[in-house]
Order: structure tokens, then C-alpha cells, then sequence
């Protein structure tokens, strides 16, 4: 089918030649073959790991009730502590955990009863007990754990990732984020492509969801067969590209390729998210709940070529714990420790975990004394972004070690202090990825994930 072309005027001549090589560059980017969108880029050096799984606890779990044990913290009990730091709201006297830490492993790291089961798989962690988030407010936290900046809008760390690597399979999404009931706080934004392609954003699930039919909307066309399908794909096609011929705007790009990828994935996209397909005992392995089924299809979904998926605990803030932690962090922990613990097992079984790099972590911590309503202890903790604890498995990383530390009472970074851009330049860099050489120019510079900052933690690296 031929469309005849207008004559070219002089502001299409000018946006054409000004971007026309960095079209030439998205259309490879986003071509539709298998070998294109796995060798999108190459790597800058050789990586460790080819795929990352992150487990995101929305809210900020408490580090000094979870793997930041603090035996000072019961020896004020009850008290003010010597050293105090400005907390978003008004906080009281010293308050222990209410978790038992016990050591595990052969290297004998501490781990609270929360998680028991992670914990048998210590030896393959490396936990950072002296990270630092920049404010203590969720939203900035959440964009700055998640696309390197509190403030402006700047594209996720699945997005760079998509941009640096591309996928290795092109009928299902390079970039998944499962969310059970809704979106979490600042919704899309977490997993957004900003001012790279649109084709890098994240897919959203709610994965609260059982059936294949509603985990992935229009996943069945009852109404056409696939030939007829492929018919009406093929001339909306037609369409897009003569009507992008005459300007250049890679929105338009992103949405001939987000059809094609819908079409693709109705055959492959089934197959993955449907665990009813693995055996009853690795169900059971998992759990039968929602955070067991969503954990499953993240593994599926790594086995298949997805290069990063994102898995949150839950819509809101479920652990933002402000009052009565002791209720709500084991209720919460409950529901993801045996599904953890299930993944690293899964992946180690399968020779997956030497280069799956595994993410676990909140936006920050908590702090140590305990929230005040008025002149009455809440039993909770208020946000602490001056030193909180993320872990991190497999795919290069030195298991069994623990990377710096906060002070005695969990307040504050004590000891190799770590920026959310040294997190992230360590996992670009685990993935074969110079976080310096990793740039996007727009808006008249070159924009990296780390921004001006970030250092590679080479001492939790194998």
C-alpha cells in the first residue's frame, strides 16, 4: 500500500536532519527481531549478571528489626538516647526490637526472626547496613531509590537498563513491575522512561490477580482469528509509518512497537504468567498466595528473557509502620519470606543465581526510637533516611558479607556510608555497564542514572 507524501517544509527538513540519526538509532533499538533486541548494545565490559529481580518493600521496612541487629538499643530502653537526630515527626525514648536476631550460615551474620527462611540463604547475601536516602519523605525516596533522583523526572533504573542492554526476548516486556491491588505511591512514575523512548517504560501487573485472562488485559481476542490479527496489525503498521515519515517523535515509535509487542505477547506473554504450568511441589515451594504466585511468574519470567522485573509489596505504603511495628512487620514479613527464600532455592537449583542479580530493599529505614501521638508511644518507628539496610544475591556478588554499618543505636550511616548512585553504579556495573559511559543526551546535555555521583562497592563483589 502506497500513501502519497506531501511536499517537505523547511521545519520538517530541520527536524529531520537534526534527529534523523538518532532515529536511525531507536529504529534498531526497537526492531521487533529476537537478535536486534538482545543486542541492542553491547555490554562495555564483561558482565556477571544478565537479568535482575527486585524485591521492593514499599514504605521503608524497619533495618534495626530486620538485618541491622542493635543490642544498644535495649540497654536504653525506655530512655533518651545520648545522640538524636531531626526526625520528620516528634519520636521518644530508645525502642529495642521486638525480633529475636539469631546468626546464620558459615558466616554467621545476624538476621531477625522476620526472616528466618531468607536467612538460611545468608551465605549468597551481601546486606549494606550504611545506606542513605536524601530525605525522609516517600516520594522523593521512591524516585530517587528508583530513577536516581529525588526531584526531577528522570527515567527508572528498569528504563536505562532496557536502554543500555534491550531485551533478550521480543514477545514479552524487557521490563516488568508487579504491584498487587494497585499502584504504589507516585504510581507509573516508578517505572517510568521519562525522556528516553517510551519503549523502555515498565509494564505494569497487578498481580492480585489469579487468572491469566485478568492479570494481562485482552490477552484473548475473541472476535478475530490471528491471521485476521495480523492482517489489521500489519495495515495499522502501514498507517503509523507513513504518518511518521513526516516527523519525527519517538512517542510515535514506542506505540508501532507497543502494538506489535501486544500482539507477540498473546501466544508467549499466557504461557509465562500462567503458573499452573509449573509442578504442584514448586507451587507449594513458593506458596499459594499472592506474593508466592507473583514471585513464581518473576522467575518465569526471568527464565524467559525479561531483563528486570520489579515486585512490590503491595499498592500504598504497607510498610510504612508507624504504630504497633511489632503486629505489622511480622503480618508483612510473613507474607514475603517464604517467597524469597523459594527464589533464591529455585534459582540456585537451576544455575540461575551466578548471574540473576537479586534486589531487596525499601526507599529507607526507620528509626530507632519509637513514634509519639502527643505524650503516647505509638509502638512504631518514624522514616529514617540517614542510615538504613538493602540486600543484594547472586549474579557477582560476594555472598555472606556485610558492607558498612550504622552507628550503635541504627541512627545513622557509621561506616562506609553508601548513596542510593553508589547502588545504583554497583548494579550497572554488575550488569556489564560503565555507569559513567551510560548517557542520554537531551535537553542539551548528557544525562546518566547516577547523575554526577556514584562509586562501585567493589567489597561486595565475588
Amino acid at each position: 500500500m502506497h500513501l502519497p507524501q506531501p511536499p517537505l517544509n523547511r521545519r520538517d527538513f530541520l527536524s529531520r536532519a537534526g534527529t534523523g540519526l538518532a532515529a536511525l538509532g531507536l529504529a534498531d533499538l526497537l526492531a521487533p527481531s529476537p537478535t536486534n533486541a538482545a543486542l541492542a548494545r553491547a555490554r562495555q565490559f564483561a558482565p556477571k549478571a544478565k537479568r535482575i529481580i527486585h524485591f521492593f518493600l514499599n514504605g521503608g521496612p524497619s533495618h534495626v528489626d530486620t538485618f541491622d541487629p542493635k543490642p544498644a538499643l535495649q540497654k536504653y530502653a525506655g530512655q533518651a538516647l545520648p545522640r538524636t537526630f531531626i526526625t520528620e515527626r516528634k519520636t521518644g525514648a530508645a525502642f529495642p526490637s521486638p525480633f529475636a536476631f539469631k546468626r546464620y550460615g558459615k558466616s554467621g551474620i545476624e538476621v531477625s526472626e522476620l526472616f528466618a527462611l531468607t536467612a538460611q540463604h545468608i551465605d549468597d547475601i551481601a546486606v549494606v547496613r550504611s545506606m542513605q536516602a536524601q530525605v525522609p519523605n516517600h516520594e522523593p525516596s521512591l524516585m530517587l531509590m528508583n530513577c536516581g533522583d529525588s526531584i526531577q523526572t528522570r527515567p527508572s533504573l528498569g528504563a536505562w537498563l532496557m536502554y543500555g542492554l534491550g531485551s533478550e526476548n521480543a514477545n514479552l516486556p524487557g521490563f516488568v513491575a508487579m504491584c498487587p491491588g494497585g499502584h504504589p505511591i507516585k504510581g507509573a512514575e516508578n517505572w517510568q522512561s521519562a525522556f528516553l523512548p517510551g519503549a523502555m517504560q515498565g509494564t505494569y501487573i497487578d498481580s492480585k490477580n489469579t487468572s491469566v485472562e485478568k492479570l494481562l488485559e485482552n490477552i484473548r481476542n475473541a472476535s478475530g482469528s490471528p491471521n485476521a490479527q495480523q492482517r489489521q496489525l500489519d495495515l495499522l503498521r502501514t498507517l503509523n509509518q507513513a504518518h511518521l515519515r513526516e516527523r519525527t517523535d519517538p512517542r510515535l515509535e514506542a506505540r508501532i512497537q507497543s502494538f506489535e509487542l501486544a500482539f507477540r505477547m498473546q501466544t508467549e506473554a499466557a504461557d509465562a504468567f500462567d503458573v499452573t504450568r509449573e509442578p504442584q511441589s514448586m507451587r507449594d515451594l513458593y506458596g499459594d498466595t499472592i506474593h508466592g504466585r507473583q514471585t513464581l511468574i518473576g522467575r518465569r519470567l526471568l527464565e524467559r528473557g525479561v531483563r528486570f522485573v520489579q515486585l512490590w509489596h503491595g499498592a500504598g505504603q504497607p510498610w510504612d509502620n508507624h504504630e504497633k511495628i511489632e503486629i505489622n512487620h511480622r503480618k508483612l514479613a510473613a507474607e514475603i519470606d517464604q517467597p524469597i527464600a523459594a527464589l533464591l532455592a529455585d534459582l540456585k537449583q537451576r544455575g540461575m543465581l551466578e548471574d540473576t542479580l537479586v534486589l531487596w530493599g525499601g526507599e529507607f529505614g526507620r528509626t530507632p526510637t519509637v513514634e509519639m501521638s502527643g505524650a503516647t508511644s505509638k509502638l512504631g518507628r518514624d522514616h529514617n533516611h540517614y542510615g538504613f539496610s538493602v540486600w543484594m544475591a547472586g549474579g557477582g556478588i560476594k555472598g555472606g558479607t556485610v558492607y558498612g554499618s550504622t552507628d550503635e543505636f541504627g541512627f545513622a550511616a557509621a561506616e562506609n556510608p553508601a548513596s542510593v548512585h553508589d547502588l545504583h553504579a554497583t548494579i550497572l556495573h554488575l550488569m556489564g555497564l560503565d555507569h559513567e559511559r551510560l548517557t542520554y543526551r537531551y535537553s542539551g546535555r548528557d544525562f546518566r542514572l547516577t547523575d554526577v555521583e556514584g562509586e562501585v562497592l567493589h567489597d561486595i563483589l565475588a
